[in-house]
């Protein structure tokens, strides 16, 4: 699957490299998490459809991503894009999903307006990594310069 990401991420290419990363590998990586969330709330188990959305998130984030990197160090990769170094652009977007998470699953209730809420905000992240401009460090990792 990951191969298939720099033919259409290409200066020529239909999609931009950051758009691919954030919005389309997390969609098709995680849908079983997605069925399984979405089968679980339709089955009105709101606790278990939030716990299992919010603990993959976790679970990539506290657990897979420094494992990755730390392997890498370990095994010798001398990748610059192995680290930990997050762009603003990713902070920002990671501060304001974890704001909105955490305030809307805090009252432990769930109403249809938080859902939407949280769509908004996935399609404005999506919106926000279309339009985001390439690095001068990702144009000479992609080979564009």
């Amino acid at each position: 699957m990951t191969d298939a990401i720099d033919p259409i991420t290409k200066p020529c290419g239909p999609l931009p490299r950051t758009f691919v990363g954030l919005i389309l590998l997390p969609i098709v990586g995680n849908a079983a998490e997605h069925a399984t969330a979405v089968t679980v709330a339709i089955k009105d188990k709101m606790d278990l459809a939030i716990g299992v959305a919010v603990g993959s998130s976790m679970q990539i984030a506290l657990l897979v991503i420094p494992f990755v990197v730390i392997l890498g160090w370990i095994i010798g990769t001398h990748d610059p894009d192995m680290n930990l170094a997050f762009d603003a652009f990713q902070v920002i977007m990671l501060f304001v999903s974890v704001l909105l998470v955490n305030y809307l699953i805090q009252d432990g209730k769930s109403h249809w307006l938080e859902g939407v809420l949280l769509l908004v905000l996935y399609v404005i992240i999506a919106v926000a990594a279309w339009y985001v401009p390439v690095t001068t460090r990702e144009a000479q990792n992609a080979h564009l310069l």
